[in-house]
Formats: structure tokens, C-alpha cells, sequence
């Protein structure tokens, strides 16, 4: 393999993250509204049906695309565990159990 393959599968690479970067940060956007809304309306911070419907959904996804689900399952909780954090955090700072 030439250093000019090895540079142009790196700055592939390089794009995809950046794209990760920018979807996750719109995602959380997203859930950031949610976490206000649940904190508004006394909701709980984590929904652990709809969790164990998106882990479920993402692993389906995962095995069509031919990436290890049990991956994409560790990548989804990581990020559930974070926006849960967020949602508690909301509702603390409302002073709404």
C-alpha cells in the first residue's frame, strides 16, 4: 500500500468523524429540548422501554449493515447513559424529583 492510499483512506476517515461529530451534536440538541419538556412536565429523565426499543431497532440495524450489533449497542447505551445524565441534571436544576 503507497503512503498515497494510506492518505486518502485517513482523510476518508477524517470526514466520517467529522460528520459523526456534527450528527451527534445535532442529536443532542434534540435531546436536549426533550430533557427540558420532561423536566417541565415532571416526566422521568430515562424511559427504559423506549431504551431497550432503540437498542433493539440499532442492533436490527446494525446486522443489515454489517456491523457488529453488540458494537452498536455499547455506542447507543454510551450515549443513552449521557442524555439520561443531561435529562437528570435539568430536572435538578428545576427542583422537580
Amino acid at each position: 500500500m503507497s503512503e498515497e492510499t494510506l492518505k486518502r483512506y485517513r482523510q476518508s476517515i477524517d470526514r466520517i468523524d467529522a460528520a459523526l461529530v456534527f450528527l451527534l451534536a445535532e442529536r443532542f440538541q434534540i435531546t436536549q429540548a426533550v430533557g427540558r419538556f420532561k423536566a417541565e412536565t415532571n416526566l422521568p429523565p430515562a424511559d427504559p422501554a423506549r431504551e431497550e426499543r432503540q437498542i433493539a431497532r440499532l442492533r436490527d440495524l446494525a446486522a443489515q449493515a454489517d456491523l457488529d450489533p453488540e458494537f452498536s449497542e455499547k455506542f447507543l447505551r454510551f450515549i443513552i447513559d449521557e442524555v439520561i445524565r443531561h435529562h437528570a441534571r435539568m430536572q435538578d436544576a428545576t427542583g422537580i424529583d
